[in-house]
């Protein structure tokens, strides 16, 4: 073999296995099936680093698998519909679709030199009307089901991408794309009943173990299943038809501290004051032009209207509270009306100090105690207690469900209750009538008491609101149903589907261009033949990547899913992205699957489509700035950058590492890498380097160690395949103890997503095998094996070290080795040998080996004659197994 080259042996195998057909997925009833699927792509033009580990990862799991005797699916598609392509179309001109397919074309031109193991035959992109027509199909079967319906409601209404937001796409106040402060509009919306599967949703979270926890716990805490009271207040001085206020409360242990009420500026109530009350129109105005997200309406400040109405607090009528319309109230969550409890909750304490309204404390601190810190679930501080016992403190932990776990493990005096928040650090005396009721037992209590008295009853409620699906955007899903002025909203039929976009849309005005595209717009009603128009409002693109994986088990099929191919293949396996799709992607994934077994489309095993997940950390870099004449910070490309200077010699400030950005300039681009390395050495270089779970730096140093590296096991196989086939060694069993062990440790270190661990043994068998002194059949078979433990990794070097040394057809075929348990006890200890008291050496000695012998050899050891020097030795012990001590 001459030098290593990648630039000649990487399209030399990929042209192998695409001739050889190795990667296409076939159904095979003798074989156990195995789907491996990484989140698909923006189409945003250019891959990445990030990319280029993600699909690795997925690379690593379907050759191993593959080479395991599965049969793996393994495909790639393209999350193509989206607002990048319109904003694109209306910055630079042309149309969505041409950029978003010249984008696959650039992007696949770039994934296809990795030499991943990608089944590209049943590649698509969503928006292909192949695709979406399926999706339309399914669209109506849902609406047919009852899983879907239009209603007015208020929406977060995104002003610069003029479009609609569901809740999730909301942070910190804005547009997740555009960045722009959201407002609350009333709008006629399609929605998809997902609140009806909160409970079970929920409950299936325990269900999937093989996911991280963290995922499961921000899918719960997002559906939010929470038990409370619900109860109404009789009105005083409110408008007709308005005599009852409904209340849905998680704290009715703090009913008799209530001194408000509150209503949101969405309630019926508030939009009856708005119609007749300009000052009122005004306020609530104002309230919809402020942020949406939990983190707006908590940090932000808090603003009232005091309506002139009040409520007669149901255990006393002479106990008036006042009625304010309140902008962190939100419509979408309990009945859009509080109740205020200014003294044991932040929110409402600062409401009521800024308007002045009472304080009244309901929770007193225990005698034995006197609360000099409060922890808040939100923010974990600092925490102290002063009392009978003495002064006992909790620091700051990294959170405040560790610090909540240091308080609940310290016995409270005689009372070892848990203290969580603010209110619960304190004991609840005389709450109607009884002497005292510890804080874990409050809330019960106080909803038994409230049915008792018939106050109100005890409700269990969710977070999760129906998703909205209606976007007020061309490049999207259309949605299949016509407006007609006889028969209503009619489904289009199925035989017209797909309702395909028009191309000849313009984008110099600003909103939907299918709103002014009368010729796509005006249509036949399907129903009665009239004249009618079509819904101009498209799909949420996450509608899009919410059954994507179960179109890829039959991608052609003339209907959304195949049967036979849907039962084979589904479940995912092994699912792979990142820790920002916790929420959104994979919520609205498992809704959907449920969706498509109730209509049909998937199998009662589907309806969790993801056996296992994985999120893969980032992939950073160092940012390299300079400043301008104005003071202005200038960034620089990584390339472009040499010893900490610019090439003119202008020194750059270099910044810890972080996330590459395309702003910062500190992406590095993989087609760079591949032809200055090759693409082995990027995949070796992103799995190697840390686990997968956490970031990894690239530097260039690391990519040039990673070349080196697989350099050298290129020079070794050299070494071996000209050495002599009568060559005989001393090292033969030796040599195949640490074959065997490198099986075991790689394929451990595979199959626990490990895979830089898998790589540390394989660096440790590749310096075995360099200085072993085997024969030429125990060299060539290590260096097989190698081969066959490194191709997951890097295929295209395994590939010609394969053959080289003569493997049968192709690596990537080749069944995955097994290790021989026998070979795998180790019938030797390492030894310490410590000389008065301090380790000077070691030995390895078969374990069943005689004292006498052992006190021998470790008397005879080179580094242990030296140090002795002559001396006499008074006494040596030696510890089976564990050392030996030599007294001088």
């Amino acid at each position: 073999m001459s030098r290593y080259e990648p630039g000649l042996i990487e399209p030399k195998w990929q042209h192998a296995w695409d001739e050889a057909g190795v990667f296409l997925a076939r159904r095979d009833p003798a074989k156990p099936k195995y789907y491996v699927l990484e989140m698909f792509p923006y189409p945003s033009g250019r891959i990445h680093m990030g990319h280029v580990r993600n699909y690795t990862m997925g690379d690593v799991v379907a050759r191993f698998m593959a080479a395991k005797g599965y049969s793996v699916l393994h495909p790639m598609g393209w999350d193509a519909f989206g607002m990048p392509a319109e904003n694109a179309a209306m910055e630079r001109g042309g149309h969505p679709k041409d950029w978003t397919y010249q984008n696959i074309a650039d992007m696949r031109g770039q994934m296809k030199p990795l030499g991943l193991s990608i089944d590209w035959s049943r590649e698509f992109a969503t928006c292909d009307p192949e695709y979406y027509g399926q999706q339309q199909s399914m669209f109506l079967d849902m609406l047919a089901a009852g899983l879907i319906y239009r209603k007015a409601a208020m929406v977060n209404w995104d002003p610069v991408d003029m479009t609609v937001l569901a809740n999730e796409q909301v942070i910190d106040g804005r547009g997740w794309r555009s960045g722009a402060l959201v407002e609350r509009r009333e709008l006629t919306q399609w929605f998809f009943k997902i609140s009806d599967y909160s409970g079970e949703l929920l409950e299936a979270l325990d269900g999937l173990t093989n996911w991280p926890e963290k995922v499961r716990l921000m899918q719960a805490n997002w559906i939010g299943k929470s038990r409370g009271l619900q109860f109404a207040f009789t009105t005083h001085g409110a408008p007709e038809g308005f005599d009852r206020l409904e209340v849905y409360t998680t704290r009715p242990d703090t009913l008799l501290g209530a001194s408000f009420a509150a209503i949101s500026p969405d309630h019926p109530l508030a939009k009856h004051l708005e119609r007749h009350d300009p000052a009122v129109a005004a306020f609530v105005a104002e309230c919809r032009r402020g942020g949406t997200s939990a983190e707006a309406i908590e940090t932000g400040e808090k603003l009232g209207m005091d309506t002139g109405i009040t409520v007669l607090h149901p255990f006393d009528e002479d106990w008036q509270l006042p009625v304010y319309i309140a902008n962190f109230i939100l419509m979408d969550y309990g009945t859009g009306a509080i109740f205020g409890c200014p003294a044991h909750d932040q929110r409402d304490h600062d409401f009521a100090k800024k308007y002045g309204l009472d304080i009244i404390p309901v929770l007193v601190p225990d005698d034995g105690w006197e609360v000099q810190a409060v922890l808040r679930k939100e923010d974990a501080i600092d925490v102290e207690w002063e009392g009978n016992e003495g002064r006992r403190a909790f620091p700051r932990e990294a959170g405040a469900t560790e610090t909540i776990e240091a308080i609940a493990a310290f016995d409270f005096g005689s009372e070892p209750y848990i203290a969580l928040s603010f209110e619960e650090q304190r004991y609840i005396r005389g709450f109607f009538g009884k002497e005292m009721i510890s804080p874990r037992d409050a809330v019960a209590a106080a909803i038994a008491e409230c049915e008792a008295r018939g106050v109100g009853r005890g409700v269990t409620n969710f977070r999760l609101r129906d998703w909205g699906l209606s976007r007020q955007r061309y490049w999207g899903c259309p949605i299949p149903v016509v407006h007609c002025e006889a028969c209503g909203v009619v489904p289009e039929a199925k035989e017209n589907l797909p309702v395909r976009l028009p191309d000849d849309v313009t984008f110099d005005k600003p909103g939907n261009p299918l709103d002014r595209h009368p010729s796509w717009r005006d249509c036949a009603c399907p129903k009665c033949g009239a004249p009618a128009r079509r819904e101009t409002d498209t799909m949420d693109t996450f509608v899009d990547s919410s059954w994507y994986y179960a179109r890829f088990t039959s991608p052609h099929a003339e209907t959304p899913t195949d049967a036979e191919d849907a039962a084979y293949w589904m479940n995912v396996d092994q699912y792979i992205g990142g820790i920002e799709h916790a929420i959104l992607h994979l919520l609205y994934s498992r809704f959907f699957a449920r969706a498509m077994h109730k209509t049909g489309h998937l199998p009662a095993s589907a309806i969790e489509p993801f056996n296992a997940l994985f999120t893969q950390g980032m992939v950073t870099h160092e940012i390299y700035k300079t400043t301008d004449a104005q003071g202005r910070p200038v960034y620089h490309l990584p390339e472009d950058v040499v010893d900490g200077k610019l090439r003119d010699g202008t020194p750059v400030e270099v910044i810890p590492s972080a996330k590459m950005s395309k702003s910062k300039k500190n992406v590095v681009d993989p087609a760079n890498i591949i032809a200055q390395f090759g693409a082995d050495t990027a995949r070796w270089f992103v799995m190697s380097d840390s686990p997968p779970e956490r970031d990894v730096e690239w530097t260039s140093s690391g990519a040039d160690a990673a070349f080196k590296h697989l350099s050298r096991v290129w020079t070794l196989c050299s070494r071996i395949g000209e050495m002599p086939a009568d060559h005989v060694g001393e090292g033969d069993d030796a040599l195949l103890r640490a074959t065997a062990k490198a099986v075991d440790e790689v394929t451990r270190g595979i199959e626990t997503f490990a895979f830089n661990k898998a790589i540390a043994s394989l660096y440790g068998f590749t310096n075995t095998l360099a200085k072993a002194n085997a024969s030429t059949p125990a060299m060539k078979h290590a260096i097989r094996t190698l081969a066959q433990l490194m191709s997951p990794m890097v295929p295209h070097i395994a590939e010609s070290i394969w053959t080289y040394q003569g493997g049968a057809g192709l690596c990537a075929q080749a069944p995955w080795p097994k290790a021989d348990p026998a070979l795998l006890i180790d019938d030797t200890v390492t030894l310490p040998i410590q000389i008065n008291g301090k380790r000077r050496a070691e030995i390895s000695v078969p374990k069943d080996m005689p004292t006498a012998e052992v006190e021998k050899i470790a008397l005879a050891d080179e580094a242990v004659v030296k140090f002795l020097a002559g001396q006499p030795v008074k006494k040596i012990i030696v510890v089976p197994g564990r050392i030996i001590n030599v007294v001088v």
